[in-house]
């Protein structure tokens, strides 16, 4: 009796396992936060367009620098993967965080939440200029606010005017409290 009850426990537990993925809750933690489309519509949504990714004709994107920060106009190049960032954002505005490589003065990078697929199209990129913007893949934007000499495979998505407001922006985004990190927070701008 012991061993048919094992057997059907194991069998229940075996058949549960694949349905896992299956739920259609959207799980956040606070790298995601603010982002209202659950994993589950993305996918579904990438699913039913094959290689369509959602495009959007927007020729900019809004960005704070912080929650409360001013907001900024980033001017969007035309291309698919401009095109598909701002297809995302459209739907729902992002809140990411902002991290840097080796607390560099001249860059900082946003990681995008995996389930969002967006089309690469890279090309060696050898110098920036203050306020370019690149898509890096997988999944990362990387914003220049200063001058650098380079040597990345980047696809350009967009660009700042580089005033002296936007770089005391950037420079200066606040720590958010309780999280320990800078965030910044991208929207179609309505």
């Amino acid at each position: 009796m012991k061993k048919q009850f094992a057997a059907l426990i194991g069998l229940l537990l075996a058949l549960s396992v694949p349905m896992a993925g299956c739920s259609s809750s959207s799980v956040s933690d606070s790298s995601q936060e603010g982002s209202s489309v659950s994993s589950s519509q993305a996918a579904s949504q990438s699913s039913e367009e094959g290689d369509d990714f959602p495009s959007s004709n927007a020729t900019e994107l809004t960005v704070q620098f912080g929650d409360a920060g001013e907001s900024f106009v980033m001017h969007l190049e035309d291309n698919s993967t401009a095109a598909a960032i701002a297809g995302y954002v459209g739907a729902t505005d992002w809140r990411l965080p902002v991290y840097s490589y080796d607390e560099s003065d001249v860059m900082e990078y946003y990681d995008i939440p995996s389930r969002y697929e967006i089309p690469d199209n890279s090309e060696t990129v050898t110098e920036a200029r203050a306020g370019d913007v690149f898509y890096s893949d997988p999944n990362r934007i990387v914003l220049y606010y200063h001058d650098a000499e380079i040597n990345e495979e980047y696809t350009l998505i967009g660009r700042f005017d580089a005033t002296e407001e936007f770089v005391d922006a950037v420079e200066n985004n606040p720590v958010l409290e309780g999280w320990g990190n800078q965030i910044v927070v991208i929207s179609d701008g309505e």
